[in-house]
Order: structure tokens, then C-alpha cells, then sequence
């Protein structure tokens, strides 16, 4: 926009501030913010003065409108107004911020909010002038603690749960005060302030502050939580609940999903388990997440106060109770971790009592009841060493089954999450129960409508991984796969319905192992159509008649990893009919992060089963993988930088002295990754340290001249490695660079031992040789004694350890 016409708009703006329409105030200052997150405030001198009138107007139009205007910067640039602006003496902030904390006193509401919730924004930025204005700031906050407006109330109550979060030494003065306010609030008869006040009570353990500040206030804390977990009249899910299940989902029904990239290693997230109670965030739910916190802070200290309650509620059959009902069923899942111990002695019967819930008339109830039973899922599979508890767990999944097969699509959702749930404890469990268990999921297959249809792809998928090769049965083979490929050949390739499906098919694939060659060859072609479509699509959608979606590539490299996993070596035959290479390699100079990160990890699959047809360009892949190892891109493409790493260790096995050409680079990225692992994720260290001692053993004249630079890092990432065939290799590569190099290892030598004695059983008859002759190696070297005095200086563990390789 000329400069002219922004000056003319900015002139025609602040007289609109004092507007008597309150419309035209409210788009004037949202304008005002866009302008000044464009420009900045220097760039429109005449504002801040024209904001400065107008609070000091004692105008109410002038007022709002100028605090309208600077609430929205405040909270869209909040940092602009506290930076220094040349012809200034002062920050902005420094002379609204005063101005703010006395219109705390307004008697007008809309000024009282939108003052309060314009400090709120810089608790997190805590600038100068409020650092020193904090006690005139809490004096304000205590003031408006009851003030009638509910909105006003949140914003306290918002600013307590901030202040808690990042700045709880201020608080600590008033603690007993905020905690009683907090408990009192989380009553208020609006529904929103109880659930700003209910978010206190999580954001006070993450700020781990010290619990034995709370336990005073549990017994009236609880019984708030526990009224507040109960439906309220007007939430969604009660209409939700009425669905008739053969109704077909609308487009805005289904929740947008995300396919996670593959991930070789040690992944150091967790799973949240408990996606399928989140739809909207309320005040039922906060409320079951902070019963949960306290459990788990508090454990078995709150049965007694919640017990009693619990019991009470569970009593009452009478159908106007089914919503406390509902809710003490939701409490005893939200405690079921922090307080198994306490339950564990009753368990059996609270088990026995929420199996019938599972067929109550009450879908709700029933929803519930199942994701309360999955909570429990390690327990109930735990007990089926012995009768009474097999017969318990048999229960329970044929309840669970029964319940998949509900008429109601939330109970649908509800029994297939916690199937899914049961299913990843009870493993081979299963097995005997597969029959029955596939002809239930396979009916659901064809009864769901499209949302839920999704679950049971993942339930389908959770069951291959729990089972494994034990559903590579003819007859389990019969019921599954037909309706799969059926729904596989109605899915066009530019459908999302098709994610899914395909995570699906991966699963199945690795569990069926070469029992899935005879499907393998319809599923492995249309995962290289749907990579190049949508590599057309992305340079030129016009001409591959779809728009491009990076998460179609995805999915099809990490169906191919899971083809590559289960087939072995008879993927090969596929590999050789396509252009598969040319495709992978396109993917691994991607620019998105999640299309490298599975391109390496289908690269590094490849090399362990068809690494000759990678021969042809394997410099190239090389180079691509070595340059996502650079150190100063690393934190914002970890997981990218893992697989690449554990790619290269892969490749170096297979391809021997071909890797030499970059071994150096590559040994180059690695170390500064092991010599500064904290903040890093265990899995890079772990692929790290076993991809240099890969590379140690195929080029150990390259690799040993270096060695003292890194062995001490490197020797305890591989103390820190569990027993297998990948830390086997390492310690081959140990070995074969303190045969090139001895003296490179001799500052070493305690790391070394560490790293040998953290091995439990080393399987390989070879590699244990081989490190004996290592060890007698020094042994030799360090005479007169010397060897006795290094071995005295060890930990009494490590040499005890160290006895088996006879020295």
C-alpha cells in the first residue's frame, strides 16, 4: 500500500476511537493493531498520544475504544510495547501500564475486563514497570476476585494460573489466599470461570511446587472435582450421545488426523492414551485431568476422601442419577494409576461391578465404563495367570467386543480405543481369542460409518502388532484380509480416508511377515503411484488432477518400510521391477522434515534387504544422508538427523569399503553429537554411537587415527545401549580400531571397561573373543603391576563384569 493512503487511513482512524457506535470502536482498534504489527509504534507517532488522551479522557467512548485498541496489541505484539522507541523517554508500557491498574477500579465492566486481561499478557514477558508494580498488580487482582462480572472473575483467575506457571515466587506470600479463592471460584456458577479456576490445579504441579501446600485443602477439593466431573446440562456430547449409528458422518464431523513419520530407535515421547474422552476442552474434563494430577501426586492419601463420595454416587440406579453415575465411572478411570496400589486390594470386585456398565441402557455409561476398563487393562491382564482371572479377562473382551458392535457411535469410538488399549498390554494373550476377535472387528468394518471407521483401522493395526507372526494363519487370513482389500481397491488415491488404510496395511504387513507376499505386489505399485502422482502434483497439480499432499507420500514410504520389514530379502523382487530408488531419492532431498525423516528410514530398510539396487547412486544417498547430520540444523530436525544416522550405520554394513568416501565427513557430524548429548534425544545418541562403530569396523584404518578425540564419549553412549545385534557391530568396531590404534584408547581405558561390562550376555561367540583379546591386549601393554593397580581403581560391579573375558 502507498505510504499516502496508510497515512490517510491512520489520520481518518483515531477520531474513530471515541465512536459512540460501539462496532465501528471495536473494528477501529482492530485495524490499529494490524497497523502497528505491520509498522511498529515508531512508525505512527501521533497513536500513542491519541491512546494516552483518550484513557485520560473520562470519556466512556474514548476510554473503551482506546482500551479496545491497545488490548489487541497487547495481546497480538505485546513485546512492541515494551521495547525502546526513539524520541521516547520511557517504554510505552511503562506509561500504560499505571493507567492500566487504576482502571482496574472502573465502574464500567468492559474496561475493568479489558484493562485486567492487558496486563495479563505480560506475565509472561514480565517487563520492568510491572516487576516493580506486582504488589499494586495482586492488590488489583484481589479487588476484582469477586467482582460481577464473570468474565472479569476468569481473567483472575487466569492471571493466577499464569502467575503460578512462570512466576510462583510471587505468590508464595499470598498462597493460602489464592489457593482459597481458586477452590471458591472453582464453584462459580459460570461455567468458565470454574474452568479457568479448575486449570490451577494442573499448572501448580508443573511448576512443581512443593504439593504438601495442598493436602490441607484435598478434603473440600475433591468433592468440587468430583461435582464438577458430572455432564452439564447443555454439554455436546449429551446431543452426541442420541446418534443414530447408521446415520452417515458429515465432512465436519471428522476430526482432521496425523500420521506420525517412522522412527527408528528408542522414541522418548509417549503416547496419550487418552484421545478418545478429548473433544472439546471443559470444565468435566479439566476436572478428571486434575483428580488424575492429584492422584498421582497424592496417591492412595485421597481414597478416603473420595472414596466414600464415589461409592455414594455409584449407588443411586435411579434414572435421574445416570449423569453421577457417569462420573463417579470417569473418576475411578482418572485414578487409576496414581491409586492402583490402594485399589489394587478391591479391584477385583470394582472390576466385577463395571463389567454390567458396559451394558447399560445408558450410552454414556457405557462409553465410559469402557474407557475406565482399559485404565485397568494392565492389571486385568496381569491376573490371567489363573482362572478366576482369565475368566475376568474373557469377560472384558467379549464385553469390549459386544460394545464394538453398539448402535451408538460414541460407545463405537469409546470400545474401540480401549480394545486398542487392552490389545497393546495383553499381546500374545490374544491369540488364543483371534477368531472371535477378527469376526467382531471385521463386522464393525462393514457396519461403521466413516469417522469411527478410522478406529478400527487402528484397532485392526494395534492387533497385528500384539499377535505378530501369530495371525499368519490361513483362516484368521479369510475373515481379515477381504474386506481390506475390498475397501483398498474403492479408495481413490487422492482420498484421505486412504491414511488409514495404509497405516493399517503397515502394521499387517510387519506382523504377517512373508505371509503377506501374496498381497505384497497390488500394495507395493500403488504405493510408488501415489509417490510419484504427488510428486507431479507438487510441481504441477494441473496435469496429476490433484492438489498436493505431502502425507500421502508419507504414508506410502513408511508402507513400504513395514513391506520391506515383514517381506526380508523377497522384497527384492518388487524392488527390481520399479523406479523405486529414483523415487527415495527424490524424497530424501525433500524440503519437508517428515517426507525426509521416513525416506530415511525406508532407505535404511532397503539397505539391510536390496542394498545392490542402491548401488547406482549410492554416493548420492550417502551424501544426502550425511548432510541432515549437520550439527548447527540438528535441534529442529532431530528425528530426520536419527534416521539418516541410523541409515548411513545400515548402509556401511552392506556396501563395506564403498562407504569410504565419506566416512570421515560422516565421523565428523557424529562426535560433537556424542560429546554434547544433553538436550538430545536418546535415540540420535544411541544410532550415533552404533553407526561410528559400524563405520569403525568396515574403514577402521580411517576411523582409528582419530580415536582419542571421541572414546571417551563415544565408549559411554554404548554403556547405555541395551543387548542387541546393533551394539554387537559397535563393539566390532571397537574392537577393530584398538587393533589398528591401541595407544588411540589408552586414556580411555575406564570408559572402555564400562562399556564392556554394561553388556549382559554378549551371544556372539566371535565378538566375545574379540574382546578378550582387546582386554588381554592392555593387560600386556601396562606392566610392572600397572595393570593390577588399573584394575584395583575400577568399581567393584565393572571388574566383576569384566572377570568373564579371563583377565
Amino acid at each position: 500500500m502507498p505510504p499516502a493512503n496508510q497515512q490517510y487511513i491512520k489520520s481518518e482512524l483515531l477520531p474513530s476511537l471515541g465512536a459512540a457506535d460501539r462496532h465501528i470502536r471495536s473494528t477501529t482498534g482492530t485495524i490499529i493493531s494490524v497497523l502497528v504489527q505491520i509498522d511498529g509504534v515508531a512508525g505512527w507517532p501521533e497513536l500513542l498520544q491519541a491512546l494516552v488522551n483518550s484513557l485520560d479522557s473520562n470519556d466512556i467512548n474514548h476510554m473503551e475504544g482506546a482500551m479496545d485498541a491497545l488490548s489487541k496489541i497487547c495481546e497480538d505484539v505485546p513485546q512492541l510495547l515494551d521495547s525502546d522507541i526513539s524520541g521516547l523517554s520511557d517504554r510505552p508500557i511503562t506509561v500504560f501500564l499505571p493507567r492500566f491498574l487504576l482502571l482496574f477500579q472502573s465502574p464500567h465492566a468492559t474496561i475493568r475486563k479489558l484493562s485486567l486481561s492487558s496486563v495479563n499478557q505480560f506475565i509472561m514477558l514480565m517487563p520492568k514497570v510491572l516487576y516493580l508494580s506486582m504488589d499494586k498488580y495482586l492488590q488489583g487482582l484481589f479487588l476484582l476476585a469477586n467482582d460481577p462480572a464473570p468474565e472479569v472473575r476468569k481473567l483472575v483467575c487466569a492471571a493466577f494460573v499464569q502467575l503460578i506457571e512462570v512466576r510462583p515466587a510471587f505468590l508464595e506470600p499470598h498462597l493460602r489466599n489464592v489457593i482459597e479463592y481458586i477452590l471458591q471460584v472453582n464453584k462459580d456458577p459460570d461455567e468458565e470461570v470454574a474452568l479457568e479456576a479448575c486449570e490451577f490445579w494442573s499448572a501448580y504441579f508443573d511448576a512443581q511446587l512443593p504439593p504438601e501446600n495442598l493436602r490441607e485443602f484435598l478434603p473440600r477439593l475433591i468433592p468440587v472435582l468430583l461435582s464438577n466431573m458430572v455432564y452439564a446440562d447443555d454439554d455436546e456430547s449429551l446431543l452426541e450421545a442420541e446418534e443414530d449409528g447408521s446415520l452417515p458422518d458429515r465432512d465436519q464431523d471428522i476430526k482432521p488426523r496425523f500420521h506420525s513419520s517412522r522412527f527408528h530407535g528408542s522414541e522418548d515421547g509417549e503416547d496419550d492414551d487418552d484421545e478418545d474422552i478429548v473433544n472439546m476442552w471443559n470444565l468435566r474434563k479439566c476436572s478428571a485431568a486434575a483428580l488424575d494430577i492429584l492422584s498421582n501426586v497424592f496417591g492412595d492419601d485421597i481414597l478416603p476422601m473420595l472414596m466414600p463420595v464415589v461409592q455414594t454416587k455409584l449407588s443411586n440406579t435411579s434414572d435421574e442419577a445416570w449423569k453421577e453415575r457417569e462420573a463417579a465411572v470417569l473418576a475411578l478411570g482418572a485414578i487409576a494409576e496414581g491409586c492402583l496400589n490402594g485399589l489394587f486390594p478391591h479391584l477385583s470386585e470394582i472390576i466385577t461391578f463395571l463389567i454390567p456398565l458396559l451394558d447399560d441402557k445408558y450410552p454414556l455409561i457405557r462409553s465410559i465404563s469402557c474407557w475406565t476398563l482399559s485404565r485397568f487393562s494392565k492389571y486385568i491382564v496381569q491376573g490371567t495367570d489363573h482362572p478366576e482371572g482369565r475368566e475376568q479377562f474373557n469377560k472384558i473382551l467379549m464385553g469390549l467386543l459386544r460394545r464394538v458392535l453398539d448402535d451408538n457411535k460414541r460407545v463405537q469410538e469409546a470400545a474401540c480405543s480401549a480394545f486398542a488399549t487392552l490389545e497393546e498390554e495383553a499381546a500374545e494373550e490374544l491369540a488364543p481369542c483371534l477368531e472371535i476377535i477378527l469376526q467382531h472387528l471385521m463386522c464393525a468394518f462393514g457396519k461403521y460409518q466413516r469417522r469411527n471407521l478410522r478406529i478400527v483401522y487402528d484397532a485392526i493395526g494395534t492387533l497385528a502388532d500384539a499377535v505378530g507372526g501369530e495371525l499368519n494363519q490361513p483362516r484368521y487370513l479369510e475373515i481379515l484380509m477381504p474386506p481390506l482389500i475390498e475397501k483398498w481397491q474403492q479408495i481413490p488415491n487422492s482420498d484421505k480416508d486412504l491414511f488409514p488404510l495404509l497405516e493399517c496395511f503397515t502394521s499387517i504387513a510387519q506382523a504377517l511377515g512373508t505371509g503377506f507376499a501374496s498381497f505384497a505386489q497390488p500394495v507395493f505399485q500403488r504405493c510408488i503411484t501415489i509417490i510419484q502422482s504427488q510428486q507431479l502434483a507438487k510441481v504441477d497439480p494441473a496435469s496429476a488432477g490433484l492438489q498436493y499432499d505431502r502425507e500421502f507420500i508419507v504414508c506410502s514410504l513408511d508402507l513400504l518400510s513395514g513391506l520391506a520389514e515383514g517381506l526380508g530379502t523377497s522384497f527384492e523382487s518388487l524392488v527390481s521391477q520399479g523406479n523405486l530408488r529414483d523415487l527415495l531419492l527424490q524424497c530424501c532431498l525433500d524440503d519437508a522434515p517428515d517426507v525426509r525423516q521416513s525416506a530415511f528410514a525406508l532407505l535404511g530398510d532397503l539397505a539391510r534387504v536390496c542394498s545392490i539396487h542402491l548401488r547406482p547412486r549410492l554416493t548420492e544417498f550417502l551424501d544426502v544422508a550425511t548432510k541432515q547430520l549437520d550439527t548447527s540444523k540438528l535441534k529442529e530436525t532431530i528425528s530426520v538427523a536419527n534416521n539418516a544416522c541410523w541409515a548411513i550405520g545400515e548402509l556401511a554394513i552392506k556396501v563395506q569399503k564403498e562407504i569410504s568416501p565419506v566416512v570421515l565427513s560422516v565421523v565428523s557430524c557424529l562426535v560433537p553429537i556424542l560429546q554434547h548429548a544433553e538436550g538430545l534425544n536418546k535415540s540420535l545418541i544411541e544410532n550415533s554411537a552404533i553407526t561410528l562403530g559400524r563405520l569403525a569396523w568396515v574403514c577402521p584404518e580411517l576411523v582409528s587415527p582419530h580415536m582419542e578425540h571421541f572414546m571417551q564419549a563415544w565408549c559411554f553412549a554404548l554403556s547405555m545401549i541395551r543387548d542387541d545385534i546393533e551394539k554387537e557391530d559397535a563393539f566390532h568396531g571397537l574392537c577393530a580400531m584398538v587393533k589398528a590404534n591401541p595407544s588411540g584408547a589408552m586414556n580411555s581405558l575406564v570408559f572402555m571397561c564400562k562399556a564392556i561390562a554394561s553388556w549382559h550376555e554378549i551371544r556372539s561367540e566371535d565378538l566375545h573373543k574379540e574382546i578378550c583379546l582387546v582386554l588381554q591386549g592392555y593387560k600386556q601393554m601396562l606392566k610392572d603391576g600397572a595393570w593390577e593397580q588399573f584394575m584395583s581403581a575400577l568399581e567393584p560391579s565393572v571388574k566383576d563384569k569384566l572377570l568373564k573375558y579371563q583377565v
